[in-house]
């Protein structure tokens, strides 16, 4: 008898539930018995409550029968699905108010309105947000922003937003508004015409001038195919397009967890992702993130900015090459030797060793977890010398390598210049010049021992006497199991020395 009383409650409560939803407010098509929307049954009036002709109140007056939602385009960067709804246009000018009804069996109709603002209502964008970015209504001139160029204020983003943020432009994971994955080194696109890039702000008309080198850049997967631009090169995942900047017009809408500044035209903030909405995840009056959705390739990317007169080069730190031999056998269960990890995996940390016999028996061990990010790795940096390799070049240490770790399966890449799909039972050794941030690479020498015995501890050397006269080095790069693949795995290393 209590389980049919029980059964009856809950029957009743979800009755009422049902009953209780509003359709308007769900964005997702609702199901239900209902009639084919056409464009006369879709209507809405709007009308001006308070002391500005510049805020309008929307309500839908739309007569359909049965389930359905609605979905509201202000003209003005504003949506939403409610049967209300207010807009608000700081700006003179003429607005087409879209109101979209869709049905439960499929069909939509959708009744379009243009309205006409007369005057400017500053007092509409006089907020925070607003000033910071154009400098208000008083400045004639605007803020003019670039590209934090040298990454004075990346630390700043990522301390304020509590996101992995690591310099003026990068990409993480979708939803993640951060820079996981990759964040670029100071000055890192030397190379390209970005830093020519200058973005003027101004209050007055909502206007924003882009001037610039004449170059665009881009993702190779949107910039033709959703951005319009004429493709002229490729590198990688990067497209560049001739692009002079312009002109444009700009607008924020403040009503969702981070404000949204939207552009018009062909505008985009020096390195076009796939949309021109970007959502402002950190702001001052002299520093701001915007973070994209790219929704094409399921990835956030994040850019810094600065006011053009703060983006200066710190001064350089002369680096005089000594030999400071380096050792670290992890027993005191805290890093000796400073390294640093890059996209790594969780579990990676000091541990007890897993296999105490042989060469290794040890107490404390590394335990290297390479994650599915493509460039995962463990370096140290000397923070004010360079490397004397003409009596200090050899790197040794001793490695532990599971043979449960999934050598076999291929992986996602970063992309078609990745030969090697797979997890390997390997391990690279690089030395590199920190001065050139994330082109790094480009001058690094590289030693990497492949094959590597499982299940065992064996002691590696890599010598690079071979390039002992190099005085430009003063980071190690120590990189398991390969690059530029997705593959995951465990590995272990222990007594690492840098020495003669």
């Amino acid at each position: 008898m209590k389980n049919i009383i029980k059964k009856g409650i809950w029957i009743l409560l979800s009755i009422l539930a049902f009953a209780a939803c509003s359709p308007q407010e769900d964005e997702e098509y609702s199901l239900g018995a209902s009639e084919d929307v056409v464009a006369d049954m879709v209507s809405f009036k709007d009308t001006i409550i308070g002391n500005s002709p510049n805020v309008i109140t929307f309500i839908n007056t739309s007569q359909v029968q049965g389930v359905y939602t609605l979905r509201w385009d202000l003209g003005n960067g504003t949506t939403g699905i409610t049967d209300t709804i207010v807009g608000k246009y700081p700006f003179a000018g003429t607005f087409t108010v879209k109101l979209t009804v869709y049905s439960s069996n499929g069909t939509s109709a959708t009744k379009e309105k243009v309205i006409t603002i007369e005057q400017n209502d500053y007092s509409l964008v006089n907020t925070p947000v607003y000033v910071n970015l154009t400098g208000g209504a008083d400045d004639a001139d605007g803020k003019t922003w670039v590209f934090d160029q040298y990454n004075n204020f990346a630390a700043e983003v990522a301390q304020a937003t509590g996101k992995a943020i690591k310099g003026h432009m990068g990409l993480g994971p979708q939803n993640s508004y951060s820079q996981e994955w990759w964040g670029a080194g100071a000055n890192d696109k030397s190379s390209w015409k970005l830093y020519d890039f200058k973005f003027t702000f101004i209050q007055n008309g909502a206007q924003l001038i882009i001037a610039n080198g004449g170059k665009g850049y881009g993702r190779k997967a949107s910039a033709a195919s959703v951005g319009g631009f004429n493709v002229t090169e490729t590198s990688g995942d990067d497209a560049i397009f001739d692009y002079s900047g312009g002109n444009y017009n700009f607008s924020i809408n403040e009503s969702g967890a981070y404000p949204k500044l939207t552009l018009t035209g062909n505008a985009f903030m020096g390195y076009y992702c796939g949309s021109q909405e970007y959502e402002i995840i950190y702001q001052t009056d002299k520093v701001m993130a915007l973070r994209v959705n790219n929704t094409v390739e399921g990835q956030d990317w994040v850019f810094v900015y600065c006011l053009e007169e703060l983006n200066v080069a710190a001064p350089p730190v002369v680096k005089e090459p000594k030999a400071i031999p380096l050792t670290e056998n992890f027993e005191s269960g805290e890093f000796t030797v400073n390294f640093v990890t890059q996209d790594m995996g969780t579990f990676s940390g000091i541990v007890d060793n897993p296999a105490p016999v042989g060469i290794n028996i040890s107490n404390k061990v590394y335990r290297y977890q390479k994650s599915d990010a493509f460039y995962s790795n463990l370096s140290f940096t000397a923070p004010d010398y360079k490397f004397d390799l003409t009596t200090q070049n050899k790197i040794r240490l001793k490695v532990y390598i599971p043979s449960y770790n999934d050598f076999i399966t291929e992986n996602a890449v970063a992309g078609d210049w990745i030969a090697e799909k797979r997890l390997r039972p390997q391990l690279a050794v690089k030395l590199q010049d920190s001065d050139m941030g994330g082109n790094a690479w480009q001058n690094q020498t590289e030693i990497v021992q492949k094959d590597i015995p499982l299940d065992r501890w064996v002691t590696l050397e890599f010598d690079f006497s071979n390039v002992s006269t190099r005085t430009d080095y003063d980071k190690i790069v120590i990189q398991f199991g390969g690059e530029g693949h997705a593959g995951s795995g465990i590995f272990f290393f222990d007594d690492f020395s840098f020495d003669q």
